[in-house]
């Protein structure tokens, strides 16, 4: 079993690598921290576009290039690399996935498109959120949904709701509607903003195939674009604190050469490793289809949770004094990697998950 990217992928990983460090993801991201930019970075949402990020998995059909998750497990990654402040995740990875997984023919025709153009913003609400008050009768939704990812500039979401057998239940909204009210909330991370969405009897309808276990399919799918974006950030991290260590004198050495630095560098690396073999496995399964869905997806939220985690923090402590200041870049790491550990549900839940996938397995 080859579990590596193709050489047309990786080829493809270095145009956009090469694209996000001519963009500067960090100064875009930090833009954002000052004010100066708002929701996220049009920049690189337009250069991405123009690369047809947006349109990777999306049928060719629907003006997508009709490629699969491994090409965006890619993206994913390298847009961690960057921090590139985008709603990659809200949009492509979650919104555009439950349309073309499960929208009717007619739902694909009407927003598939978009938001392979990029012109068109998607965002998902998940159920069981600690705030969520909302209901569904008749095709009308009421109530709000917060947090929202990236609800401030989405124009449709993906809406998770429990039907009367208490299953999740995926309905689909035009947020452009008069039915629908947004606030800005707050989050440890800005470059990742937030919303809150109120409903007032907004119309919905219901993904055609959304029956079942769509929503956990779709959040197994995400975890692993979640994963694989983790990854990216982890990484970045892991080469500042190396570049810092090769810089940095204290005592005429550099710090790099004390023993305790390369212990923690070389933790920060093994985690890493270790999440980048979890990534893979769960890349595979999901562009195959795999029975070992459930457990790879969860396999590589987990290990990416503690990678850019650990990561992050001992990024700052290599830093030292320096690494907890604003004008360091150290704490928008630390920043996505607290946010990221509770999107589409904190790391305790899918532990839970793993535990499940085991004991089925091994049944």
């Amino acid at each position: 079993m080859n579990l590596d990217f193709s050489p047309e992928q990786k080829q493809f990983r270095e145009q956009l690598r090469r694209f996000l460090q001519k963009s500067d993801g960090l100064s875009q991201a930090r833009s954002i921290l000052d004010g100066k930019v708002q929701n996220y970075s049009a920049p690189i949402w337009k250069g991405l576009a123009e690369m047809s990020v947006q349109a990777i998995a999306i049928p060719e059909e629907h003006s997508g290039i009709g490629l699969g998750a491994l090409e965006l497990c890619v993206a994913a990654e390298e847009i961690g690399r960057a921090l590139a402040p985008v709603p990659f995740l809200s949009s492509v990875c979650l919104c555009a996935e439950a349309i073309r997984l499960f929208g009717s023919e007619e739902q694909k025709a009407k927003w598939l498109p978009g938001l392979a153009s990029g012109e068109v913003i998607g965002t998902w609400a998940e159920a069981d959120q600690p705030a969520d008050e909302a209901s569904f009768r008749s095709g009308a939704l009421s109530g709000t949904k917060v947090p929202v990812l990236d609800g401030m500039v989405a124009q449709v979401a993906v809406v998770v709701m429990r039907d009367a057998a208490g299953a999740p239940a995926l309905l689909l909204c035009d947020l452009m509607q008069s039915g629908v009210e947004r606030q800005p909330v707050k989050t440890i991370d800005p470059t990742r903003p937030a919303a809150r969405l109120t409903f007032a009897g907004a119309a919905v309808e219901r993904l055609a195939d959304s029956g079942g276990g769509a929503w956990k399919t779709l959040s197994d799918r995400a975890a692993v674009f979640l994963a694989f974006e983790q990854l990216g950030s982890a990484e970045t991290a892991l080469a500042m604190a190396c570049a810092y260590a090769q810089e940095r004198t204290a005592f005429g050495r550099k710090i790099g050469s004390f023993q305790a630095i390369k212990h923690k560098l070389a933790d920060m690396y093994t985690k890493i490793q270790l999440a980048r073999c979890h990534c893979y496995y769960g890349a595979w399964a999901i562009s195959t289809d795999a029975p070992e869905v459930p457990l790879a997806a969860a396999g590589a939220r987990c290990s990416a949770i503690d990678a850019l985690d650990f990561a992050a923090q001992e990024n700052i402590q290599v830093h030292g004094g320096i690494g907890v200041t604003w004008e360091a870049n150290c704490h928008l790491f630390y920043r996505r990697a607290r946010l990221n550990a509770l999107l589409l549900g904190p790391r305790h839940a899918w532990q839970d998950r793993l535990v499940a996938s085991l004991e089925q397995k091994l049944a």
